[in-house]
C-alpha cells in the first residue's frame, strides 16, 4: 500500500511539474527591448494638503524628470499634458521611468512645442493583489492626487481639465474604481490605459475585501455604462509570458456597442508583436513606444493638452494598438485623389499576379488592375509590400482617361502592418464604382522594395482542418499540404475554441526556385478577441508554433484561424497535433488558483481516515494509509454534483442563505463577458470536467507538502534536542489549564490589537512546538533497550485502558517500567498532532498576506484595519491552544467520534460544494476555517468534559 501511494503521488507530482514547466518556461524568452534612461532620473515629490498627508502617510505623489527638464520643473511650474502612472501589486512608483523617459525624448525630437508631464504615485509597494483591505484607500488617494495635479496648472492660460491614467496590474483596476467614489467627478479622467490589469476577476482572492471591491467596480461600470461612454479605456494584456495575470482576465466587460472600451494582447499590437511578462510590460520598448506615440497624437497642438473628443481618442488608439493603417488618424480618406504622372509611368497588369522589385534608381510607377472582367470570377484583391513607409499605396480608380487614371479614391486605410511587410486585402464586390485598382510602386527616394499582388478566390484559398482531440496525447496528427499558388491561405481550425486546448503546429515550406522571396508570416487569428500571435519564417524552413488561447468561445460558433502569408509557387505542409504538456500548462494557468482547495479537501479526508482508524483500532492510520483512503473520487464528486443540482432550486437557495452560508461567487473563471447576456450563461463547464485531474494534483501537493513538513520537523527536532531535557512522556509540550487560559487571552488580545494573522501564526507555532517535543520523545523512546513487552499494558475491547486490577505494570525499585505501548502511544499522538499541525500550517499560509501587509506598514499604524482574519480567527485560536493537550485516548470516546463525524460530514459537504462554484480562495478560507473551527472546538469541549 505504501509503495502504491508513493508511486501514485510521484506520478501526480510529475504531471504537476510538467504543467508548471510549460506554464513558466514553455513560451520562450522575453523578446522585448529594454528602455534606457539617457540621464539620471529624478522623482520630485509633490506636496499634498496637510489633511491628505495625515490621512495617507504611507503614500506619495511624484513628478518624473531627467537632466535639464528636471531642473526646469523644480518649482513645479508645469506646461505639459499630465499623465499619471499607477503601480500595481508590490509595484514601485519608479516604474514610471520608462514611460517618462521615452516621452521626454519624443518631445525633444518634435518640431511642435508639446510635451507631457509624467506623474507617479507611491503606494508603498502594497500587496493589493493578495490583501484587498487597502484597495479603497488607494482609490481615495488617487482621487486626491488627481485634484492636486490639476491645481498645479491653475495659472496656465489653457489648463487641463482631465488627467490620463496609465495603470499597471492592480493599478489599472484602481483607476477604474475611481468612478465608484461618491464625490468623484467623471470629467477628471477621460482616458485610461491599463497594462496587465485583471479586470475580469482577481487572480487570487484571499479575503472578502477583494471580492467586494471587484463587485463594486463591476456594478458601477455595468449599471452606468451609458454615463461612462465618454470614458475611453484600453486594456493591454501581456500574452503567454505573463503567467501571473493571464490575458483573458485583462478583457473589459462592456456592452458590444460600446466601442470606447477596448482590449488587446501585446502580441497583436502592431510594431510590437511580442509577449511580455508581468513586469516587463512596463518597460517593454516596443509597447512603450506605441503608448507614447498614441499620447502625442492625442495632444491638441493649439492647447498642448489631451483631446476631449471621444471619437479622436478611439481613432488614435485603434491606429496604434490594433490595425495601424498607413493613413494617420483623422486623415482625409473620402477626398478624391488626382495623379500627375506621365503616361509612361502607367502599366496595366493583364495577369492575375504581380511581382515587382523596385530598382535603386528613383522612378514613378503605377500598376493598374482592371476589374470589369474579373468581378464574377474573383472575390478579393490582396497586395503586400516590404516597404514599411506609412504612405498611401492602393487606390480605386473612378475615372479613366485612356491608359491613365484621372481621379481615384484612397483605399490604403484598409492596410494592416505585419511583422515583415504591410498588406491590404479589399473585397471586390464592395468596389462597384471602381473600374481599376491602382498600386503606387513609386520610389522617389531610390529605396528598394518588393510589391506582390494577386486576385483571389476566397473559397479556393480557405481550407477547413479538424484539429485532433485534446485527449489524443499527440498520437493523432492532422496533416494538410498546400501547393501555394497564391500569397494568402487560411486554415479554419475546426473545434479549436477552448482554452484547455493546445496544439503543436509544424509548418514545412519548400520552394523549387531559390530566388529571393519575402519571408512567410504565420498568424494565429482569434475572431472573438484581439489575441493574435505572429511567427515569421524564411523560405525554405521548418517552423513549430504552439497554439493556445487566452479566452474561450462559449457558443462554439467560430474557431481559431491560421493565416499563412506564403510565397507563390512553393509547397507547404501543415501538421497539427495535441501538445499534452501545453494542455497541462493551460489547466494550471486557468485552474491553478483552486488547487489549494483540493489540497485542503484531501487533508480533511486524510485526518478523517486517521480518526476513523483511531475509533476502529485505537491507533491513527499512517499518512500513506490515510492518503490512500482519501483518494476516492466518489467522496468528492458525488456531493458536488448533488449540491450543484440543489443550488439550482430556489427553495434550497433560501435554506442556504438562512443558514448564514456565503453566497456562491459570481466572478467568472475566465471569459470575455458580454453584459447583454445572462451572467449565468457565462460559467464554463470545462473546469468541472478536469476536476479529477485537479483532485490528483491537489492530492500530490497535500502529500508532498506534508512530507516536506515532516522532514522539516525531523531536522528541527535534532537542533532543538540539546536545549531540552530528554522526556519519555506523551504529555511533553503540554500546558496546564491556567496557562492555556492565559495564553488564549493573550492571543485574542494580540490579534485584536495588532493583526489576527499574527495571533494565528503564534498559535500555529505553539502547536508545531508540541509536534517537535513529541518527535524528540519518540526518538528517545525508540533508542531505549529496556522497554518491557507490550502485553503488560493492553487496551480493552471497548477501546479504553484496562483498569489497574486487570493489568499490573511491573516495577523496578519502586518505579514502573517503560513498555512498548508507551512508545506506540507517543507515535500515535505524533501522527495525530502532525495532521492537525499540517491543517494549521495551511490556514496560516493563507493568512500570510495580511500579516505581510501589517508588517510592511507597522511604522504607520499598529492595528491592521480592516483585518480579514479578525474576529473569525478567534475559534481557531481557542481550539488550537486547547488541543495541544489532546491525545488519542481522548478520541477513543465513542461519543466524541460520532459527534465529530456528524459535524465533519456536514461541513465537509459544505466545503465540497464550493470547489467548482467559487473560483477564488475566499471560499477555502471561510468554509475550511469554519469546518476546522467547529470540529476542533467540539473535540476540545468533550476532551475537557471527560478530563474533569
Amino acid at each position: 500500500m505504501r509503495l502504491a501511494v508513493y508511486a501514485f503521488c510521484c506520478f501526480a507530482l510529475g504531471l504537476l511539474l510538467v504543467g508548471l514547466r510549460e506554464l513558466l518556461f514553455g513560451f520562450g524568452e522575453n523578446r522585448c527591448s529594454m528602455t534606457y534612461m539617457f540621464e539620471y532620473p529624478e522623482y520630485r515629490r509633490v506636496q499634498l494638503p496637510k489633511r491628505v498627508a495625515r490621512q495617507y502617510p504611507s503614500y506619495g505623489l511624484y513628478l518624473y524628470g531627467e537632466g535639464a527638464y528636471a531642473q526646469e520643473t523644480r518649482g513645479l511650474k508645469l506646461t505639459g499634458a499630465p499623465v499619471l502612472f499607477l503601480p500595481g501589486n508590490a509595484g514601485s512608483y519608479k516604474q514610471a521611468r520608462s514611460l517618462g523617459s521615452v516621452a521626454l525624448r519624443k518631445a525633444e525630437n518634435l518640431d511642435r512645442p508639446i510635451h507631457m508631464n509624467v506623474f507617479t504615485i507611491d503606494f508603498n509597494e502594497e500587496l493589493v493583489a493578495l490583501y484587498g483591505g487597502s484597495l479603497r484607500r488607494q482609490t481615495q488617494f488617487l482621487h486626491e492626487s488627481i485634484k492636486a495635479i490639476l491645481r498645479l496648472y491653475k495659472d496656465r492660460p489653457d489648463p487641463p481639465t482631465s488627467v490620463v491614467l496609465v495603470g499597471h496590474s492592480m493599478g489599472g483596476v484602481v483607476a477604474r474604481a475611481l468612478f465608484t467614489l461618491a464625490r468623484f467627478n467623471p470629467r477628471l479622467v477621460s482616458l485610461i490605459i491599463t497594462q496587465a490589469s485583471p479586470h475580469q476577476a482577481p487572480v487570487l482572492s484571499l479575503d472578502p475585501y477583494i471580492l467586494e471591491f471587484y463587485s463594486t467596480v463591476r456594478h458601477r461600470w455595468a449599471t452606468n455604462a451609458e454615463d461612462l461612454r465618454n470614458v475611453t479605456v484600453l486594456s493591454v494584456g501581456g500574452g503567454y509570458l505573463d503567467f501571473q495575470v493571464r490575458s483573458g482576465l485583462t478583457a473589459l466587460s462592456c456592452p458590444i456597442d460600446d466601442l470606447s472600451k477596448m482590449s488587446v494582447v501585446a502580441t497583436a499590437v502592431p510594431r510590437t508583436w511580442v509577449s511580455t511578462d508581468h513586469i516587463s510590460i512596463v518597460w517593454c520598448k516596443e509597447l512603450v513606444l506605441a503608448t507614447v506615440r498614441a499620447f502625442f497624437d492625442l495632444i491638441e497642438p493649439e492647447t498642448g493638452q489631451f483631446t476631449e473628443i471621444p471619437e479622436k481618442r478611439m481613432s488614435v488608439l485603434n491606429y496604434h494598438f490594433f490595425r495601424h493603417p498607413v493613413l494617420q488618424p483623422g486623415g482625409a480618406q473620402d477626398a478624391p485623389v488626382t495623379f500627375s504622372a506621365p503616361p509612361e509611368a502607367w502599366k496595366e497588369v493583364n495577369t492575375l499576379r504581380l511581382f515587382y522589385s523596385a530598382p535603386k534608381e528613383a522612378q514613378v510607377m503605377y500598376f493598374l488592375f482592371a476589374l470589369s472582367s474579373r468581378r464574377k470570377a474573383y472575390s478579393h484583391f490582396h497586395c503586400r509590400s516590404n516597404n514599411m513607409e506609412m504612405t498611401s499605396w492602393l487606390y480605386g480608380c473612378t475615372q479613366m482617361s485612356g491608359s491613365m487614371c484621372v481621379q481615384a479614391v484612397d483605399l490604403s486605410s484598409l492596410t494592416e502592418l505585419l511583422p515583415a511587410y504591410k498588406a491590404v486585402t479589399v473585397k471586390i464586390s464592395e468596389l462597384l464604382s471602381v473600374s481599376h485598382l491602382i498600386i503606387d510602386a513609386s520610389n522617389p527616394s531610390g529605396t528598394e522594395f518588393v510589391v506582390e499582388c494577386e486576385l483571389q478566390r476566397e473559397e479556393s484559398l480557405t481550407v477547413s482542418v479538424q484539429v485532433p482531440h485534446v485527449l489524443s496525447f499527440g498520437l493523432t496528427v492532422s496533416d494538410i499540404s498546400i501547393n501555394s499558388s497564391g500569397l494568402l491561405h487560411t486554415l479554419q481550425l475546426q473545434d479549436f475554441h477552448q482554452v484547455y486546448q493546445a496544439f503543436r503546429i509544424t509548418i514545412t515550406s519548400h520552394c523549387k526556385t531559390t530566388k529571393d522571396r519575402l519571408p512567410s508570416v504565420y498568424r494565429l487569428r482569434v475572431p472573438w478577441f484581439h489575441e493574435d500571435s505572429f511567427d515569421k519564417a524564411s523560405i525554405p524552413s521548418v517552423s513549430e508554433i504552439y497554439s493556445t488561447l487566452h479566452t474561450s468561445r462559449r457558443d462554439n460558433t467560430s474557431s481559431a484561424l491560421l493565416q499563412l502569408h506564403t510565397a507563390p509557387n512553393c509547397q507547404y505542409k501543415v501538421s497539427i497535433r495535441t501538445s499534452f504538456p501545453k494542455v497541462l500548462g493551460q489547466i494550471l494557468r486557468f485552474c491553478g488558483p483552486v488547487l489549494p482547495v483540493y489540497s485542503a479537501v484531501v487533508l480533511l479526508l486524510m485526518i478523517r481516515a486517521q480518526l476513523s482508524s483511531i475509533k476502529r483500532s485505537g491507533h491513527p492510520a499512517a499518512m500513506q494509509e490515510g492518503m490512500s483512503q482519501s483518494l476516492q473520487l466518489h467522496k468528492l464528486e458525488l456531493p458536488i454534483l448533488l449540491l450543484l443540482l440543489l443550488l439550482r432550486q430556489s427553495w434550497f437557495q433560501d435554506v442556504w442563505s438562512s443558514l448564514g452560508l456565503p453566497v456562491v461567487d459570481s466572478l467568472p473563471l475566465n471569459s470575455v463577458e458580454d453584459l447583454s447576456q445572462d451572467p449565468k450563461a457565462s460559467v464554463q463547464e470545462w473546469p468541472r470536467i478536469v476536476s479529477p485531474l485537479l483532485f490528483v494534483l491537489g492530492s500530490s501537493i497535500a502529500f508532498w507538502g506534508s512530507t516536506v513538513l515532516r522532514v522539516f520537523v525531523c531536522f528541527l527536532s535534532f537542533f532543538l534536542a540539546p536545549l531540552h531535557r530528554p522526556s519519555v512522556s506523551r504529555d511533553c509540550g503540554t500546558l496546564r489549564l491556567h496557562s492555556q487560559i492565559l495564553l488564549i487571552i493573550f492571543l485574542i488580545v494580540l490579534g485584536g490589537v495588532t493583526c489576527g494573522a499574527l495571533a494565528l501564526m503564534v498559535s500555529s507555532l505553539l502547536h508545531l512546538y508540541r509536534v517537535l517535543r513529541l518527535r524528540m520523545t519518540e526518538r528517545s523512546l525508540s533508542h531505549m533497550l529496556n522497554l518491557a513487552p507490550q502485553k503488560v499494558s493492553q487496551k480493552s475491547e471497548n477501546g479504553f485502558r484496562a483498569s489497574d486490577g486487570q493489568s499490573k505494570v511491573k516495577e523496578c525499585n519502586g518505579s514502573p517500567l517503560l513498555t512498548e505501548s508507551v512508545l506506540q502511544d507517543v507515535r500515535d499522538d505524533l501522527q495525530l498532532h502532525f495532521s492537525l499541525s499540517t491543517l494549521l500550517t495551511l490556514t496560516m499560509m493563507l493568512s500570510l498576506p495580511s500579516l505581510i501587509h501589517w508588517r510592511h506598514n507597522l511604522r504607520y499604524w499598529f492595528h491592521l484595519d480592516p483585518d480579514p482574519c479578525w474576529p473569525h480567527v478567534v475559534p481557531l485560536l481557542i481550539s488550537s491552544v486547547l488541543l495541544i493537550n489532546c491525545n488519542t485516548d481522548t478520541l477513543l470516546r465513542r461519543f466524541v467520534c460520532i459527534s465529530y463525524k456528524c459535524i465533519h460530514v456536514i461541513y465537509f459537504s459544505y466545503i465540497q460544494s464550493h470547489i467548482h462554484q467559487c473560483y477564488s480562495l475566499e471560499c477555502l478560507i471561510w468554509s475550511y476555517q469554519r469546518a476546522f473551527f467547529m470540529m476542533l472546538r467540539f473535540m476540545m469541549l468533550l476532551n475537557y468534559y471527560y478530563n474533569i
